[in-house]
């Protein structure tokens, strides 16, 4: 079974609940899309930033835990930070493509670059994690 089926059948309960799916995985590169919905919207109609960040989070998690080394047991998010450049509407979907900045035995580091279907950049959000 290729690893993107098994992440997206193994979907942290979390990224079940804001609609995330899977389109590519691999160690150097995890990339899902999300529909914006009401639910995970603010006012005006358009993607809050909460759901941003724990989107680019949970991409980021699953990333590190794709890359774990050897007798790791775990991750845990140790510092993010989001830069908002964009809305994303009700009704598209969003991209996010994780990629590494640094994968070492103690920590991790992920950029995460969400867009709109159509290219434009929504946020850019850098996050540590700790191998546990």
């Amino acid at each position: 079974m290729e690893l993107v089926d098994r992440l997206n059948q193994s979907m942290l309960p979390f990224g079940r609940l804001l609609g995330m799916h899977f389109i590519s995985a691999d160690k150097d590169r995890i990339v899902a899309e999300l529909l914006v919905r009401d639910e995970i919207c603010t006012i005006p109609a358009t993607l809050h930033g909460g759901a941003i960040m724990a989107f680019a989070d949970t991409l980021g998690g699953t990333a590190t835990f794709v890359n774990l080394p050897d007798g790791a047991k775990g991750t845990t998010t140790i510092e993010s930070k989001t830069n908002f450049l964009g809305p994303a509407p009700l009704g598209q979907k969003v991209v996010g493509e994780c990629t590494p900045i640094h994968r070492g035995r103690r920590t991790q580091v992920w950029q995460t670059r969400i867009t709109t279907e159509a290219g434009k950049l929504v946020a850019l959000v850098t996050q540590t994690q700790m191998v546990l």
